[in-house]
């Protein structure tokens, strides 16, 4: 799993989140992500869960994810 950032973090009009301290956030937050997924898909198999079904459930649970906020996606 690539733990890098996104090069650019686009807003919902197609332009780049140009804050660089939003951009710092962000970054941290990918890595401490990356890191809490990796561990959390290792742990489990591990533990004898089957790896393919692992990541399906952790794709339902980032297509479940819905952003904050009236009229929110």
């Amino acid at each position: 799993m690539g733990a890098a950032p996104p090069r650019l973090w686009l807003q919902p009009d197609g332009a780049p989140v140009s804050c660089r301290e939003k951009i710092k956030v962000l970054e941290e937050n990918w890595q401490e992500l990356a890191e809490t997924l990796r561990d959390t898909y290792e742990d489990a198999v591990l533990m004898g869960v089957d790896p393919a079904e692992m990541k399906r459930l952790l794709a339902e649970l980032v297509e479940g994810l819905r952003a904050p906020g009236p009229g929110a996606r």
